[in-house]
């Protein structure tokens, strides 16, 4: 009997499981947000460990301590994490500041922008290609509930940028040959080339991934509500558990002209279990 208990807990030691079991959700880590609305409780998602890590990091030094949430706008999205904020004048914009790093992205398909989700900020467009999140700023979704025909709608849209995108960066690259044809006044020339550029275009399209919601993400969009144009661009590394309605109470504080809150909303975060 006890070579065959030994047995037993030598296989369990080689395969990892034990006797209690393991639970990988309840391995991740909790961080509590308090206000003057109340506290806001969020989950770090493990899957996304350089943002996970990096939270958590500043969590425990007390970066966030006394920051304001900056941006607020109702029914999108309410943002924190800028270090200016903490010693700001009323009425000063703000957005820029940050630890002096950023952190590669860590854009997952599970993880979209239904209500409550924990995402980083960054710096958008041609000069940020690579989507890296901002080293400490951070935003918690509102976002509305859609209508399936709203989805539906905005799936074309989206599809729609995309090629449009794509158009602008094929002729943007076919500028020199476009004023060739201009300064020879070959309009024949010119049209047949635009053409080609539009047919390139056609082309590299068909290869892209379109923009699709997934059941899942419709199902949230359509009963909690989100964002889902943000889905695909900004790495999302948690989600609210408890204290949803701090959100929308926060959302309605009044702003000025930059979204920024009159009267200051200031947090201090610290780990939870």
């Amino acid at each position: 009997m006890k070579n065959i208990q030994l047995l037993v807990l030598i296989t369990l030691m080689i395969t990892g499981i034990s006797c209690g079991g393991s639970d990988k959700k309840s391995d991740e880590k909790l961080a509590l947000i308090k206000t003057e609305f109340g506290n806001i409780k969020v989950k770090l998602y493990n899957d996304t460990p350089k943002h996970r890590d990096n939270f958590i990091k500043l969590v425990s030094e007390g970066f966030y301590t006394d920051l304001l949430f900056h941006r607020v706008i109702n029914k999108f999205m309410i943002q924190a994490g800028d270090p200016n904020s903490r010693t700001a004048a009323p009425g000063v914009q703000l957005g820029n500041g940050g630890p002096g790093y950023t952190i590669p992205a860590e854009i997952l398909p599970a993880h979209f922008h239904k209500k409550g989700v924990l995402a980083a900020a960054r710096l958008g467009g041609p000069k940020n290609p690579m989507k890296e999140s901002s080293g400490s700023q951070f935003y918690i979704v509102q976002g509305l509930v859609f209508r399936p025909g709203q989805l539906d709608t905005l799936e074309i849209t989206m599809n729609a940028r995309l090629k449009d995108q794509l158009l602008r960066e094929n002729f943007d690259a076919s500028k020199p040959q476009l004023a060739e044809f201009q300064a020879k006044n070959d309009k024949p020339g010119f049209d047949l080339f635009v053409t080609r550029i539009r047919e390139k275009t056609d082309s590299i399209y068909a290869t892209k991934p379109q923009f699709k919601l997934t059941p899942e993400q419709r199902k949230a969009y359509t009963t909690i509500g989100g964002y889902p144009s943000l889905d695909g661009e900004y790495t999302v590394f948690g989600e609210v558990v408890e204290g949803l309605e701090v959100i929308d109470k926060i959302a309605v504080v009044e702003v000025d002209g930059a979204n920024r809150p009159k009267t200051d909303v200031r947090m201090k975060i610290e780990l939870a279990k």
